[in-house]
């Protein structure tokens, strides 16, 4: 009786505290107060936590007649001489500087030492053609080159073609030989021991940090300019567990060239955690690789489909039990050349997917706890996919004509739309408007997809790769993947030739497994129960090899147009 007194009394008094509350003044926030600190996201705060932290940790450089071993500590002391130098030839700050390098200890310096110094690193492609060398490197204006020297033969004959170069640095990598007696020639161990370190302090987080350019794929290539605050954030996403999730206790080995769409962000992420790094220098041979995974006991491996085709059959043997990742991208990844993986490691390939104008992590393929139990079917689909979006990228189909958004049902395709805070808005100084980058934040890929209900994306193709027959699209991609998972078929890439009767047909150019014969028809016998009749090639052909971009990537465009006279009925 006395609690329910105490209740009601309670009750009554309740009209009295809400009329004192609605006398009180409400304090409404605005955008201008600041009730956390405003900690700039840049790159020194990675190197100076992997000089206070992991000071003992190692990144090593072998290419197999030479190894370079040398710590966290003595790193971030060369990325600060990085920065004497860049003073020292009067280099000013938001101005660009080049790297034409392999992947190495030499390189690693410049990806920190050039932005933590408040300059910009053009990571130039060492695989351009020379007219598209010339065009990139007056485009971004760089004042000087970094260049290791076994690298040097390639671009010293273009020297006098660029237009506001100044100095040629050139970085030893152990390759023997003169260079030529020339003012513009300077020595990059050299320069260090002249220099000074140079403390580091940049401002403003959204200053310009590094600087890359698209593979040139159509027409010349397009610079996308990288943030300190976008590569900050593109690292937390590749720290994520459902991502990369790279780690303190890894060992990364990057096969992909750090000049490649912004080296995946995979050497500043592993600097930021202090991870141990291995990189293979000059030498990318498949054997070599697969020596250096089993022995620096590499956990995460990373590199496009093309090196890991190589790679396999030299796994044979190894103890490769240290091993946990092997993210892959640039192209989509067979299914067969993941079953392979898994069943030579234990391991399925991790496809990921991204692209220079990413920075370039957009999605990966893990599978989620809603899929753990499902039957070996619906994990082989799941592979397929590029996964779904990583934590800070939104994704979206549109409808390839009209722009209208698309729904998640798996099935209905359109071009894949992204955004988020590490996803390029526009390019640098380009030559023509761009049509890609949308008024509201949101940027079209080129890829064409479909997306599940529970957000795994399917891409079918490139936008520019689609065949049109008789009004209905073909993916060349998924052809191209199917055919793949022929036991006799090393590569394939299928394009688009003339039909007389339907505009377009798919042609299939297949490279054989080594002592292995193939019809076309018998091709086509393997492919009817796996793809629709209307999606199968029309024609075959045998060849050695399948053309590749700078990157790696099968060079459709060189296809085209060395099949151009074909047509078909």
């Amino acid at each position: 009786m006395a609690a329910l007194s105490k209740s009601l009394a309670l009750t009554r008094a309740l009209p009295a505290t809400a009329s004192i509350l609605a006398r009180r003044t409400v304090y409404v926030m605005s955008p201008r107060d600041n009730f956390m600190s405003d900690y700039q996201l840049t790159l020194p705060s990675f190197t100076r936590r992997a000089e206070q932290l992991f000071g003992h940790k190692t990144v090593t450089s072998d290419c197999g007649d030479r190894v370079d071993v040398t710590t966290y500590a003595d790193y971030v002391k060369s990325c600060r001489k990085v920065g004497g130098i860049l003073e020292e030839l009067g280099i000013g700050q938001g101005h660009r500087v080049a790297s034409f390098a392999w992947n190495n200890i030499n390189h690693l310096e410049l990806w920190y030492g050039v932005p933590n110094a408040s300059r910009v690193l053009h990571t130039l492609n060492i695989r351009l053609f020379a007219e598209q060398i010339t065009y990139v490197v007056n485009h971004a204006e760089n004042e000087a080159i970094f260049v290791d020297k076994s690298l040097f033969k390639l671009l010293w004959p273009l020297v006098d073609t660029f237009k506001t170069v100044k100095h040629i640095i050139v970085m030893d990598d152990g390759v023997p030989g003169d260079l030529p007696d020339d003012p513009r020639i300077l020595n990059y161990e050299e320069l260090k021991a002249s220099v000074p370190e140079v403390e580091f302090d940049v401002k403003d987080e959204r200053m310009p940090a590094s600087m890359c350019y698209t593979s040139g794929t159509t027409g010349m290539p397009k610079a996308v300019v990288y943030t300190h605050r976008s590569q900050y954030l593109h690292t937390m996403g590749i720290l994520s567990a459902d991502s990369l999730g790279v780690r303190e206790t890894d060992c990364v080995l990057p096969v992909v060239p750090m000049f490649h769409a912004n080296g995946w962000g995979l050497p500043f992420a592993t600097v930021a955690v202090g991870s141990d790094l291995v990189f293979p220098s000059r030498n990318m041979t498949p054997k070599h690789l697969a020596m250096l995974m089993e022995k620096y006991k590499v956990t995460i491996a990373a590199g496009v489909p093309t090196i890991w085709m190589g790679v396999l059959p030299e796994l044979k043997g190894r103890d490769l039990s240290a091993l946990r990742g092997i993210p892959v991208g640039g192209s989509a990844v067979p299914l067969s050349l993941s079953k392979a993986y898994e069943k030579a490691t234990g391991l399925p390939i991790m496809q990921a997917w991204g692209m220079t104008e990413t920075s370039p992590l957009g999605s990966v393929c893990s599978i989620s706890s809603k899929h753990a139990n499902a039957p070996q079917e619906t994990i082989d689909h799941l592979r397929q996919s590029i996964g779904y979006p990583v934590v800070g990228v939104d994704m979206r189909i549109a409808n390839l004509e009209t722009g209208e958004d698309l729904p998640w049902d798996g099935e209905t395709t359109g071009e894949l739309e992204v955004r988020g805070p590490w996803i390029a808005s526009s390019y640098y100084n380009p030559d023509q408007p761009a049509d890609n980058f949308k008024a509201d934040d949101w940027m079209a890929t080129g890829d064409v997809a479909a997306i599940s209900e529970d957000g795994y994306v399917y891409i079918s193709d490139r936008s520019k790769d689609l065949i049109k027959s008789g009004g209905e699209w073909i993916g060349s991609v998924e052809v191209e993947n199917i055919i793949m998972s022929h036991p006799k078929v090393k590569e394939a890439a299928v394009v688009a030739v003339r039909s007389k009767r339907w505009m377009e047909r798919p042609m299939a150019c297949v490279v054989l497994a080594d002592d292995e014969e193939l019809t076309h028809e018998e091709l086509i016998e393997f492919l009817e129960p796996r793809m629709a009749k209307w999606w199968l090639p029309d024609v075959t052909v045998f060849v050695d090899e399948i053309p590749k971009t700078s990157v790696g990537k099968f060079s459709k465009k060189d296809l085209r147009k060395q099949f151009e006279h074909v047509v078909v009925a």
